[in-house]
């Protein structure tokens, strides 16, 4: 597939008309990502910047995705107010570009969360309702799940970025017994000070549905939500990592979501309805689709595909 090169400023206009363009070739490339449900999942903005109403779950099942929240009592064992200490620093930063700069990196998911449905199903405010502290995340119809996916995407990306001198953060690195929460999840980031922070995800959508996207914060205020601050350094942030995820992985954006744009607006997430930094999710493909999912598990792609998020991260950083 022919490649479109995206300068490290391209504005949202030349983004958009590209991005198009490869729509067009996606059934020949392939490469979706996320286990959100198709265009009418709910939460979703029908257009730019709209305000989307919050639904139960932190995103829209798939096919394997927990069952709804319910609404419980926490249990004693559940995690105390979260801290930038549940986070991850490693490796130390190198001296580069980034030095003195923060990036918080949040793998998807927890390959553990499946061994405690009852922590992950509690409910946990979002800002602008209640949904589930997480959700078990989907997988390939052989079996690699999307937890482990996006915590070595995470690994990777953050080698990347660590070797130009940022400080990097892991909301967690496969290390707890289940989680973190969503609202944990943003706290982290929040409490990092992160000049920018980021969600690996991968789609568990419909076969024949391919191509990556990446979800903006929709402008929401309400509760303990404000997005308003993020929201458009948070779109900077998402065109570029777009931009660059093309150029590296020559990739095109979802034939499902986001009209062709790769870009992608929701409400409903507790990750981005929470932060206070700027802040995107990255769904990297669809790992129920035979074409994505060659991609997704071949570790020689996921080598470019966190070059390209790296890059796309090192791009708003610097240029903020």
């Amino acid at each position: 597939m022919a490649r479109v090169s995206y300068g490290s400023h391209s504005r949202p206009r030349v983004l958009a008309a590209a991005l198009v363009t490869l729509t067009a070739l996606a059934a020949l490339t392939g490469c979706d990502d996320k286990d959100v449900a198709g265009p009418a999942a709910a939460g979703r903005a029908t257009g730019p910047r709209t305000t989307a109403p919050p639904t139960a779950g932190e995103r829209t099942a798939g096919p394997g995705t927990a069952g709804p929240a319910t609404a419980s009592t926490p249990p004693p064992s559940a995690p105390a107010e979260p801290s930038v200490r549940a986070g991850h620093q490693e490796p130390p930063a190198g001296d580069g570009p980034l030095r003195g700069r923060t990036v918080v990196l949040d793998p998807g998911h927890n390959i553990r969360n499946q061994d405690h449905s009852a922590e992950i199903n509690r409910s946990v405010d979002i800002g602008t309702g209640r949904k589930e502290c997480d959700t078990t995340g989907t997988s390939t119809n052989s079996g690699y799940a999307e937890a482990e996916f996006s915590l070595d995407m995470a690994h990777r990306v953050r080698d990347i970025l660590a070797a130009q001198g940022a400080r990097v953060v892991l909301t967690h690195d496969g290390d707890r017994p289940y989680g973190p929460c969503v609202d944990e999840r943003a706290a982290i980031g929040n409490a990092a000070h992160a000049d920018a922070a980021l969600s690996v995800h991968a789609d568990g959508a419909a076969e024949g549905q391919r191509g990556f996207h990446v979800i903006l914060p929709a402008k929401v205020k309400g509760g303990r939500a404000d997005t308003g601050p993020i929201v458009g350094p948070s779109r900077e942030l998402g065109e570029r990592v777009a931009g660059t995820f093309v150029r590296e992985t020559g990739s095109a954006p979802s034939n499902y979501i986001g009209h062709g744009t790769g870009l992608d607006v929701r409400g409903d997430l507790g990750g981005l309805n929470l932060s206070t930094v700027p802040k995107v999710f990255v769904e990297c493909g669809n790992m129920r689709d035979a074409q994505d999912a060659a991609r997704l598990t071949d570790p020689a792609w996921r080598a470019r595909a966190a070059q390209g998020i790296a890059q796309g991260i090192a791009d708003f950083v610097r240029g903020r």
